[in-house]
């Protein structure tokens, strides 16, 4: 073992390219968490109403099982089942040109994307932080973000099952000083949860609107829990300024209209791994900068 971790050591290209190879591979995982949680929740949901309410049965398709593994990914248009050779995370895509191989529907581009992105940005984390129990960690509180953003993007919502695990894995990490220290994890989950309560509530007695959900409230407590209190301002700051962007450019192409909701936990996850990876230089700079 230590061998191997000497070799990686001296190694560090070859070591952040097998993680960025890693990175492909729970990419392809985190594009079915993406579109099977969602699902999972709302038959949950469904089934737990009608059993209060003593209605009748749910239908066929939502009492079939369904979870992560079950059933086996399939074309949506022809159910075609697709097969382990045509499940290689990007390659498959390549040489089956976006197309499924029974029906030739166009396969979503996003799925190469997210197993693309997760790829990069594992390898960015290996790059940065070495051969290390901080890589381990960090990668996965990256891979938990890109699934957050994602689903929150499609659904708005950001599920407990995954936000609460995320902020109690950052308080346990704490207490070995991965990134921080408990007690700066501690205060950076309250304070992450309190900040954006707080603006929950200013908001909706000035507007009478509900501003944000309280899945944002639990990812900013978990980022805090992972990077600590210092962190946050950078955190907030940064996605409220990618949100604006991303907001503005959304109406002024798509023509989106202004009074739809926008998810904002994809912008948290974006500041999150910013914040990361960056953020002790960002704030460094910053704090020079203003003669500090």
């Amino acid at each position: 073992m230590d061998t191997f971790v000497l070799y990686f050591q001296q190694n560090l290209l070859f070591f952040s390219l097998s993680v960025a190879t890693l990175g492909l591979l729970i990419g392809s995982f985190l594009n079915v968490v993406i579109y099977r949680l969602p699902i999972m929740l709302q038959r949950s949901w469904t089934h737990e109403c009608l059993t209060f309410l003593d209605q009748k049965d749910p239908t066929p398709e939502e009492t079939e099982s369904f979870n992560l593994s079950t059933p086996r990914s399939s074309c949506p248009s022809c159910r075609h089942s697709i097969s382990a050779l045509e499940n290689i995370p990007l390659i498959s895509y390549i040489f089956l040109r976006g197309r499924c191989k029974g029906c030739k529907t166009r396969i979503s581009i996003r799925y190469p994307i997210v197993e693309l992105t997760t790829a990069i940005l594992s390898f960015l984390v290996a790059i940065e932080f070495g051969v290390s129990f901080q890589t381990l960690a960090s990668l996965i509180f990256t891979w938990t973000l890109i699934s957050l953003a994602l689903i929150d993007f499609d659904t708005q919502l950001l599920p407990d099952s995954i936000t609460l695990p995320l902020l109690w894995s950052g308080l346990f990490f704490s207490l070995f000083h991965i990134h921080v220290a408990p007690h700066q994890a501690i205060i950076g989950a309250l304070a992450g949860y309190l900040s954006l309560w707080s603006v929950y509530w200013l908001f909706k007695i000035i507007t009478k609107k509900e501003g944000m959900g309280y899945g944002d409230f639990k990812l900013l407590a978990a980022i805090g829990a992972w990077l600590g209190w210092e962190m946050l301002p950078l955190v907030i700051m940064l996605s409220a300024f990618v949100g604006a962007i991303i907001g503005l450019s959304f109406i002024a192409i798509k023509g989106k209209d202004k009074s739809a909701p926008i998810p904002f936990g994809p912008f948290l996850s974006i500041a999150g791994f910013i914040a990361l990876m960056w953020g002790d230089t960002i704030n460094r700079t910053y704090l020079q900068f203003a003669g500090l």
